[in-house]
């Protein structure tokens, strides 16, 4: 069995896991990291997974360390089926020990993936955020697997509401820019000022059934051609 690591270096190695996953840049490169940090952190895991789980079963891979991962969650489901994630509607964990003998797993074990550890990153009516970690042999993942991956759960899932946050905030930047631009275009060409400009195309927006940014859009790209 293993052996819990000494709390000071799972207390560093975690840290140092926090430090890798805020030091991203974009939500894309957060996830892709947070996987390859899963792989390396928890005791048994070859293989990981973020995927969003929708209420009628269906599966949405974010990020994975290799193609059987993507294999593993786009595997198709036996009618009447109840797929093991879906506890995690219930509870924080999924495990499956050993999938040639739990029913609903013989995708996994078809991929040579005999145990499943799957972890909640956020959850709300609708739609929950999972992280998984697979191994190739059953009965992988021990209670140690199940601390470190909690407790690795919530520095991901910290991380994944900054990185979300971070990319809210550049498009809205991005957004009043562009709608700037736009705004300012107009004045230009229908002598007017910055309000009755905006206001145009404010109406624009609402008759042509087009978010606002969109039409800046446009109005700014057919202006910068030649």
């Amino acid at each position: 069995m293993t052996r819990f690591p000494a709390d000071s270096d799972l207390a560093e190695a975690l840290t140092a896991a926090a430090c890798r996953l805020h030091e991203t840049s974009t939500l894309d490169s957060t996830l892709d990291t947070a996987v390859r940090l899963a792989v390396d952190l928890m005791p048994g895991a070859d293989h990981a997974g973020i995927c969003v789980l929708e209420r009628d079963n269906r599966r949405q891979t974010l990020a994975w360390t290799d193609e059987v991962v993507r294999a593993a969650e786009d595997g198709h489901l036996v009618a009447g089926e109840q797929p093991y994630w879906h506890r995690l509607w219930t509870a924080p964990v999924a495990e499956v020990e050993d999938s040639e003998g739990e029913e609903g797993t013989d995708a996994l074990s078809v991929l040579g993936l005999k145990s499943v550890l799957s972890l909640r990153l956020r959850a709300d009516r609708r739609r929950l955020t999972v992280l998984t970690a697979y191994a190739r042999k059953p009965r992988a993942f021990d209670e140690a697997a199940l601390r470190i991956g909690r407790l690795f759960t919530a520095h991901v899932g910290i991380a994944l509401d900054s990185a979300t946050v971070r990319e809210q905030l550049t498009e809205a930047m991005r957004t009043r820019d562009l709608i700037g631009q736009a705004t300012g275009i107009l004045m230009e060409r229908m002598d007017i000022d910055a309000a009755g400009a905006f206001d145009s195309l404010v109406r624009a927006s609402q008759r042509e059934n087009v978010k606002l940014r969109d039409l800046a859009r446009r109005i700014v790209a057919a202006h910068s051609k030649p």
